[in-house]
């Protein structure tokens, strides 16, 4: 909350104690503590601005009708020298209190004030928050889960940024174990069928058959010719992914800035092969009795630490229930699993000093929620400190139309397709505006429609509306002063008053959406602020009114001016000046 918030919610409180030690000296109330109550906001304004269920609660403390108890403390209540300006009783008991024209002027006064921190907070404590999110395969090209796990990870980044947490941001590659000989078996068939031809060699139904492989092999032909026909199959395939592996990360890098996702570290699933950290958590697994053998691989037995992580048993298609399935750790043929690597991986990351970690994965990987974080107890970290982002996942629509091809390519749409047609600032709105559980259409054409229908466009266009006005009065030759408290105390239009209270709402907001680990609130805050604003703009002038009020109302623009900008920051996406 605001400072303007926060003393408001303080100073209701300190004016109920206040007047029931002025009711319990008048001998009207028993002298009891009071019990734990409530302040919120109504959900009807005309019922106040604050409302409070003390004299309710207290009822039985009391061992008075709450109606009489909320009279009783209103009678004693002395609003001077607070941000309220009446109180009322209504019902049974409910006592709504009502703001002063000094609150709204404060929470302008506020906004600008504190300029491009407003919104921030301490809320975090410092406290060291990893963020791990994307970490797609580098053996391919990323796709739309990508696209909008980029959008939801670095957007909760900020959030958390903003909450008061020391963030740090990291992108997992796979680049060791079964995927990557996968990679090398495909780039080898492929580069032997460009010399022997595709009906002498067989490309196996498992490999990877997209088209990007061919390109890798035809290129290092178009290099070096046949060279690698005359070396064993080993030393092919190793050549083959030292020089396709390094592209497709350097692509990943390149898709990711162009989306405006700068990462702290990408680290590399090799590191844990070569330090010796993945070996180590196969030996403190095995030491604790969690892995037994089984058909010539090594299992962990995921369900003795994770279930308590999975409280509703898995039931099977025969109606029984099941608990958390045993995953194998190091396969028949000696190879660690992906999952053995990511216990390795998040160890690593908690040993790194990490209070807590954030990974956003697809909704697909919800089995293995229960059994990493056990696993996490299982090796000695802290389970309950690994959160896992579930995401859905996203129809591509055009026209009303799913769209599963590129127009461009002819191929299945990619993140950089994506990029290319649409504009980064609506693809991180677009994909921050459902809650990651919630599966989501992505609609082309509005992406990149000029209009109030594009949610994005909407925002930004309040932003660049705001700097107009002010152009316009430089122009004009009319110089802004700065507006005093009396003058902000004019602010007393509906729409302005909810445009200010919205304005106040937005560190809440924020530290709301850093707990929930849910960014797309503050989508939802600033589609909100650009709709309040629009209405104040339509229904209070700026100008043409007499001075004091212009400056008010011009205050009032630049402080929407400023949470919008702060708010679009967050999740990286331009504000412009003029559109």
């Amino acid at each position: 909350m605001s400072n303007v918030v926060k003393t408001t919610n303080q100073q209701l409180r300190d004016l109920l104690q206040a007047a029931v030690n002025a009711a319990v000296d008048a001998n009207e109330l028993p002298r009891e503590a009071l019990p734990s109550y409530v302040i919120e906001i109504p959900g009807d304004r005309k019922n106040g601005d604050l409302a409070t269920n003390v004299a309710m609660v207290s009822a039985k403390t009391f061992r008075l009708p709450p109606r009489k108890i909320a009279d009783t403390i209103a009678a004693h209540i002395t609003l001077d020298g607070t941000y309220f300006s009446r109180v009322e009783v209504a019902g049974p008991g409910f006592m709504n209190f009502f703001l002063s024209p000094v609150y709204y002027a404060d929470v302008v006064a506020e906004v600008i004030d504190n300029g491009d921190a407003y919104g921030r907070s301490d809320y975090g404590n410092g406290k060291k928050v990893m963020v791990e999110y994307v970490s797609a395969n580098p053996t391919g090209p990323m796709h739309m889960g990508n696209a909008r796990g980029g959008a939801l990870g670095d957007c909760l980044a900020g959030v958390l940024d903003a909450a008061g947490y020391e963030v740090w941001r990291e992108f997992y590659i796979n680049d060791a174990g079964n995927q990557i000989e996968k990679f090398g078996l495909s780039l080898d068939v492929r580069y032997q069928q460009l010399h022997l031809g595709e009906d002498k060699v067989h490309l196996p139904e498992d490999a990877y058959h997209g088209d990007d492989i061919k390109e890798h092999a035809a290129a290092y032909s178009a290099i070096h010719g046949d060279k690698l026909m005359q070396v064993s199959s080993e030393e092919r395939r190793r050549a083959l992914i030292e020089y396709a592996l390094p592209l497709n990360i350097e692509k990943m890098k390149a898709d990711m800035a162009k989306y405006r996702i700068v990462y702290d570290r990408w680290f590399t699933e090799s590191t844990l092969h070569n330090n010796g950290e993945l070996k180590e958590i196969i030996d403190i697994l095995t030491e604790k009795g969690l892995t037994y053998e089984k058909d010539g691989a090594l299992w962990y037995k995921a369900g003795e630490y994770g279930e308590k992580y999975q409280p509703k048993k898995h039931i099977n298609r025969d109606g029984e229930e099941e608990g958390i399935k045993d995953e194998v750790l190091v396969r028949a043929n000696g190879n660690p699993t992906y999952f053995a690597a990511d216990i390795a991986y998040h160890r690593n990351k908690f040993l790194r000093g990490f209070d807590t970690l954030i990974d956003v994965w697809g909704a697909d990987h919800h089995g293995h929620v229960a059994r990493m974080k056990g696993a996490m107890d299982a090796v000695g970290m802290d389970g309950n400190a690994l959160h896992v982002v579930l995401m859905q996942l996203v129809r591509l629509v055009r026209d009303g139309e799913i769209v599963r091809m590129s127009k461009r390519s002819g191929k299945a749409i990619q993140l950089s397709d994506l990029l290319d047609e649409v504009p980064v600032d609506a693809a991180r709105f677009f994909f921050n505006q459902r809650e990651a559980n919630t599966q989501m259409e992505f609609d082309l054409g509005l992406a990149i429609e000029q209009s109030s229908s594009n949610p994005v466009y909407y925002v930004q266009y309040a932003h660049a509306r705001i700097h107009s006005i002010f152009r316009k009065l430089q122009n004009d030759g009319i110089t802004v002063s700065a507006a005093t408290t009396d003058q902000l105390a004019l602010l007393e239009a509906p729409e302005e008053r909810e445009l200010i209270r919205h304005l106040s709402s937005l560190e809440k907001v924020v530290v709301d959406c850093a707990i929930a680990y849910d960014p797309s609130g503050i989508t939802r805050y600033a589609l909100e602020l650009a709709t309040l604003f629009h209405k104040f703009y339509n229904a209070c002038h700026v100008s043409g009114v007499e001075n004091d009020l212009m400056l008010a109302r011009l205050a009032l623009c630049d402080a929407v001016r400023v949470a919008l900008h702060n708010v679009l920051a967050m999740m990286k996406i331009d504000a412009p000046e003029i559109m």
